[in-house]
Formats: C-alpha cells, sequence, structure tokens
C-alpha cells in the first residue's frame, strides 16, 4: 500500500499540491473559528453523571435558575457600605445586572446580609443567577457588562465571566506560543535539516497539521461539544509531531539519495522504510491519546479526541504533502545547504562505526549493570516528589492576575467570609408539608464540623436547598471532609450532594475509577504495537517499564516546579500548593504516547540492522548511530513546540507544557543515551524472544520496514 502511494504522489505530485493548497485554506478558514465554538466553562472538568453535577441540574429545575452564581459583582464604595452614596452606587449596579434572563440579584441593604459586605464595610458584592433556560449566557453578560462599562470601581467575576475570558487567554495563548515557537523552530531546523529548503517543510507540515486538526474539531463540535483546551494541545503537538516526522522522512530520502538512487526510487524505499515507521509512530501516539476518552470529563476525552486526530492527521500530512514536496524537489532538498553542513553529514553517514552515539552506547554496553542501576536509580530520586502530590480543583484562580473573573475571585476569598458564594449546597427531595424534618435534618447537617454557619433550608418546587458554609478553602481537605461527613448523614428523605466542593470530590472519584481502563489500554496498545513491529514480547515490556519511569519523574520534577513553587519566578506564577487533578491524567497520556514513539524510531533501525545479521550489541550500537542525532533534534525541537505552553497566562496549560517537555527531555537522554543499551546489553538475545506461537503469528503478520541500508 505505502508503495502504490510513493507511485503515485510521484507521478500526481503536481496535482497533490495544487490539491493541498484549496484543502488547507478551506481548514484554516473553517478550522479557525473553532476558538469561538468549542466549551470554555469549569463544567469541563466534571463527570456529568456525577452526584455533583445532578444535585445542581435538580436545583436548576426546582428554581429555573442556576445552581451556582453567574455573575458576581465586585463593588468598590469608598465608603462604609450602610451610608447613602453606597446604597446608592448599588441600586445603581443592581439595576443594571437586572435582565430578562437573570432570574435574582442579590444585594445588600442595610440590616441585610453582612457576608456580602467586605470586613473592612467598604466593598460589596452582588450576585446574578441566570434562568436555566437562556439560550446563551453570554449575550447576558454582553449586555450587563455594556450597562456598566461607565460606574467606577465595578468588575465582574462568575463562572459566566470567567468562561469566555479562558477563551480569549487561550486563543492569546495559542497566537503568543506560535510567535515565540516558530522563529526558534526555524533556526534549530537550519541545524538539524542542514539546509534552509529542508528546514522549512517541517513548519508547512505543522502548519497543515494544525489546520485540519482544528477542522476536524469543528466538525466533531458538532456532534459531541469539545472543550477549548484540546486545540492549546493539538498546536503544540501538531508541530511537534511534524517536526519529528519531517525529521525521519527527509534525513531517510536524503540517505536514499546519497546511496545513488533515482528521486523516484528514493521516494519508495523513503515511504516504505521511514514512513511505515511514521505511520506506526502516530498510531501509537494516537492510542495513547485515545485512551482518554474513556474518561467522562470533557477537557480529558476532548484532550484525547483532539490529540489522536492531530496525530494522525500528521501522519497523513507526511505521507502525502511532504512526499509530494519531496518529489518535486528531488536533489533541490539539499538546497540552500552550507557546504560545511553537507561535509558533516556525508563525514557523518560514512563514520557510522566511529560516531559519537555509536561510540556512547559502546561505552555503556560494556558496563551494563551499574549504568542501568544508576540510571535507574536517578530516575526513581527524581520521582519521589511525587509520592507528596497534592491536588487543587478548578475555578477562576486558572487565570492570569490580571483578568477581572480572577480579581473578584481573589477578592472575595481575601476580604469576605469564605465559601459564601461556593457553598456545599444539599437538594433534599421533600414537599413543603415536610418543613419540620427538613429543618431538623439542616440542623443536624449544621452541627458537623467545618460548618462556619448554621444553614438556611429555602424551599423550591418539591425540593429544598440546604446551604453549609465550608471552612477554609473551597478545594481544603476541611471542605472536601465536610462534603464526605455531610453525604454520610443518614436522612428521611432523598437527598444529593452538590457545589464546587462536591464536585471536586466526585472529580477525584471519577477519574480513580476510569484510570484503570485507560491504563489498561495504554499498555495493551503499546505491547500490541511494539510488539507488530519487533517480533518481541520483551522489548515492549521493558518499554512499558522504562515510560512508567519516564513519567514519574517528570511529575517528580513537576510536583518541585509547580507545588512546591520552585518554578514561580521563572515562569511569572503563583504557587497554588497543589497540581490540577486531570494534569497528571492528561501528562501520563501524551508523555506516555511520545516516549514509544521515540522508542518505535529506534527500535526499528535496531532491529534493522539485527535482522540483517548483526550480533545484539552491534545492532543496538548502529541503531543508536542511526537515530542518535536525529532523535536528539527531535526530541529538542519537539520541547520547544510544547514547552512553549510554559508561557501561557493559565496555570495548568504550563504545566502541561513543561511537564510534558521535561519527559521528552529525560527520555531523550537518560533513557534512550543510557537505559536503553545497558538493558538491551544485559537482556542479549532474550531482547529478541516471543513464545512460539506469537513468533509463528508474528511472521505470518508482523509488520516491519522494508529494506534498508546495511
Amino acid at each position: 500500500m505505502l508503495n502504490s502511494l510513493a507511485s503515485f504522489l510521484d507521478r500526481r505530485r503536481r496535482v497533490a499540491l495544487w490539491l493541498a493548497v484549496p484543502v488547507v485554506t478551506l481548514a484554516g478558514a473553517f478550522g479557525g473559528p473553532a476558538f469561538g465554538l468549542l466549551e470554555t466553562g469549569t463544567e469541563d472538568f466534571d463527570d456529568p453523571a456525577s452526584e455533583s453535577v445532578v444535585a445542581s441540574a435538580q436545583i436548576a429545575r426546582a428554581t429555573g435558575a442556576s445552581a451556582s452564581p453567574d455573575v458576581i459583582a465586585l463593588v468598590r464604595l469608598g465608603a462604609g457600605a450602610d451610608t447613602p452614596g453606597a446604597q446608592a452606587k448599588l441600586d445603581r449596579v443592581a439595576a443594571a445586572m437586572r435582565d430578562r434572563d437573570v432570574a435574582q440579584v442579590l444585594r445588600y441593604e442595610p440590616g441585610g446580609e453582612r457576608a456580602l459586605v467586605s470586613r473592612d464595610g467598604r466593598s460589596s458584592y452582588l450576585v446574578a443567577t441566570f434562568r436555566d433556560d437562556i439560550p446563551d449566557d453570554e449575550a447576558t453578560v454582553e449586555r450587563i457588562e455594556s450597562r456598566l462599562e461607565r460606574e467606577p470601581g465595578v468588575l465582574l467575576g462568575g463562572g459566566s465571566v470567567a468562561g469566555p475570558q479562558v477563551g480569549e487567554q487561550v486563543s492569546e495563548d495559542i497566537a503568543r506560543a506560535e510567535l515565540i515557537a516558530f522563529p526558534l523552530l526555524f533556526l534549530l531546523s537550519l541545524f538539524a535539516f542542514r539546509g534552509v529548503v529542508a528546514a522549512l517543510l517541517p513548519l508547512a507540515v505543522g502548519a497543515a497539521t494544525i489546520l485540519l486538526s482544528f477542522l476536524a474539531m469543528r466538525l466533531v463540535n458538532e456532534v459531541e461539544p469539545m472543550s477549548i483546551y484540546a486545540l492549546n494541545l493539538i498546536n503544540g503537538l501538531g508541530l511537534g509531531l511534524a517536526i519529528d516526522y519531517s525529521l525521519f522522512m527527509v534525513s531517510r530520502y536524503r540517505e536514499e539519495l546519497k546511496r545513488g538512487l533515482d528521486v523516484r526510487d528514493a521516494l519508495r524505499a523513503t515511504v516504505n522504510t521511514a514512513g511505515r515507521t511514521v505511520l506506526f509512530s502516530s498510531v501509537t501516539v494516537a492510542a495513547a491519546l485515545a485512551a482518554l476518552v474513556v474518561f467522562p470529563q470533557r477537557f480529558l476525552y476532548s484532550m484525547g479526541v483532539g490529540g489522536a486526530l492531530c496525530a494522525l492527521f500528521a501522519a497523513v500530512v507526511s505521507l502525502t504533502l511532504l512526499v509530494a514536496l519531496l518529489g518535486a524537489l528531488g536533489h533541490r532538498v539539499n538546497a540552500l545547504s552550507h557546504r560545511r553542513w553537507r561535509t558533516a553529514a556525508h563525514r557523518e553517514a560514512s563514520a557510522e562505526r566511529r560516531g559519537f552515539w555509536y561510540r556512547l552506547s559502546r561505552t555503556v554496553m560494556r558496563r551494563p549493570l551499574p549504568i542501568a542501576t544508576a540510571a535507574t536509580a536517578v530516575m526513581i530520586a527524581l520521582g519521589s516528589p511525587a509520592a507528596g502530590v497534592d491536588f487543587i480543583g478548578v475555578d477562576a484562580r486558572l487565570l492570569p492576575e490580571d483578568k477581572s473573573g480572577r480579581i473578584v475571585d481573589d477578592a472575595l476569598r481575601a476580604e469576605f467570609p469564605p465559601n459564601r458564594t461556593s457553598p456545599v449546597f444539599v437538594a433534599a427531595r421533600a414537599p413543603r408539608s415536610e418543613r419540620v424534618a427538613v429543618e431538623a435534618y439542616a440542623r443536624e447537617l449544621g452541627a458537623l464540623d467545618g460548618v462556619a454557619v448554621p444553614p438556611l433550608a429555602q424551599p423550591a418546587d418539591g425540593l429544598w436547598r440546604i446551604d453549609l458554609a465550608a471552612r477554609g478553602t473551597t478545594f481544603s481537605p476541611e471542605a472536601r471532609r465536610l462534603v464526605e461527613d455531610v453525604r454520610a448523614v443518614d436522612a428521611p428523605f432523598p437527598v444529593r450532594v452538590g457545589g464546587q466542593t462536591a464536585g471536586f470530590v466526585d472529580q477525584h472519584g471519577s477519574i480513580r475509577d476510569s484510570l484503570p481502563l485507560a491504563l489498561a489500554i495504554l499498555a495493551a496498545t503499546t505491547i500490541v504495537i511494539l510488539f507488530l513491529m519487533t517480533g518481541s514480547v520483551v522489548l515492549p515490556i521493558k518499554a512499558l517499564v522504562m515510560n512508567l519511569l519516564t513519567l514519574t519523574a517528570a511529575a517528580g520534577l513537576l510536583v518541585l516546579g509547580f507545588q512546591e513553587g520552585l518554578l514561580e519566578g521563572v515562569l511569572s506564577f503563583e504557587s497554588q500548593g497543589g497540581l490540577e487533578t486531570t494534569q497528571l491524567v492528561l501528562l501520563f497520556a501524551v508523555a506516555f504516547g511520545l516516549s514509544t514513539d521515540y522508542g518505535v524510531f529506534l527500535l526499528t533501525r535496531i532491529k534493522e540492522a539485527h535482522d540483517r545479521g548483526a550480533p545484539n550489541e552491534e545492532a543496538v550500537a548502529l541503531g543508536l548511530e542511526r537515530t542518535g542525532r536525529i532523535v536528539t533534534f527531535a526530541a529538542l525541537l519537539f520541547m520547544i513546540a510544547i514547552g512553549a505552553f510554559a508561557t501561557s497566562g493559565i496555570i495548568f496549560i504550563k504545566q502541561l507544557g513543561v511537564g510534558t517537555a521535561l519527559a521528552v527531555l529525560i527520555d531523550a537522554t537518560i533513557v534512550r543515551a543510557l537505559l536503553v543499551p545497558s538493558l538491551m546489553r544485559l537482556l542479549g538475545d532474550r531482547n529478541w524472544w516471543a513464545p512460539r506461537p506469537l513468533a509463528r503469528l508474528h511472521a505470518r503478520i508482523g509488520l516491519s520496514e522494508g529494506s534498508a541500508p546495511a
């Protein structure tokens, strides 16, 4: 099939190139608006079937209004809250917040609820709750903002304000990341590809991959709403994989041309060897990310869908557009290359058994046991801080400090009684005639440790809402413990517990329940794909162990950098004392796929040498030499592409970028340079072992690279 594809693209390369222009243009035109269409709310992180979500839905149906505040207006009064001037200002703000789509506006009046007034008495906040059936809360927010834009000392926050601000921030972050990454990637690509023309190829492949992936996400969003955060992953992953695949395709094409093949035969050989590896690599990455689809949280399954589509598109573009470009360029792929670069490339190719990576692997394999032990100990030590990881939930603190949603949230935490706008609430299914029983139940809840003020039971249509203000912050251990205690109290009627804290507790339980299946998918797909490529059951299992070490080390460094705050000054953020819960799951899938990706590239060249009769140690040394420089540059370039997330204004996007970059760095250095050769040497010919039935199966259906130079 790949041979036929190469022949077709060689014959019809002009048609393919001309066809690519309108396809990519249309993808940009229709995929670009995805920024304004995908979901941006904190509900992206909730399990729709969890108790907290069901409780919110019950209250919304019974009251006709949202269960949580939609817009919070922080008002700097400039005087005591009870003064006539302050009350007049609160009147104006309350009038501006009233709208046909607003069910209720809660404000402070003299003698009223003092929790709405700051501790110094000179600030207050108003709460607007939207009707449950409005089609577009952004339009409602815009109307409120327009009425208040000339009112000094008023800032708007709340979920319906913070959500759009997240979307705007994601768009800004992607534009900034591209502005930073593209020039750096091009400059480094000049050294990696040793030529201006060749260095432009991965940028073309990356741009096409990203735009096609955006279009696909927009189409998927029409069927199942997707989270806007997936666009960040597509941007970094698309660039990174495009560079990886271009490096391997272009380097192999040049290698075949140096052997004396004409353009047509070199193209066919490239597609049959490096192209096959690229195809397997993309399937590996896609399968790893697709494991996220088993999680019910929109954030995670959107990342799985977006990442898997991006990996597959990167392979499709590399095997079509890139192949057509290589065919059109022919020997001109080396154009605009400095003579010193061409000389260095020829010297490296002709001194295969004297190169740096060959010599390094031979040195490592002379002392395999102590080197393997030391490398493993280092990775375990790097990962040890992960044992002390603490988790936090998603709220307005994920926004930069200059966004109004964040400013309002910070002020509520610092200046007002805690958790009044984010209480733990109970939806009790009981008629109004059960008032005595409901109030008795509410008093029992109020006696629990961790309740800051006596609860108030409010009747609705066949339901009662009981709000509990927890001590501590929303995601603190005290607040989480209160949720568990409330759920442990026997009620004389059906109850559901909701609120931000309950949602955080439910999120943990949901991820814990889905994690075994996701890990099983990751392990199974890795073993199957690597077995099909190598015919060994030992190498896939070893890859799993090394991936686990890599991920543990990256997680430990992430805890030090973000939870403990060691990177605060470098990356301009304020530590929240923990990691967002979904980030380690996402990091595990992304980094696992990428680690296996680089393993595929390395193992195919080792197997190629082994199949040609090279002894185990020689095959390892040759494989490392043939891939060492390429994989090193691929990893470095990928670190820049994905590491550009570190400039994001959203803290957990920073965590994803830094964590993935660290995992790639560890994999490209400690694992590939030390663990792979030392373990391959220790296992010897057992590396290639498989039970006889599986060996026969691989002989029939196994896939590996085609012919290649010795």
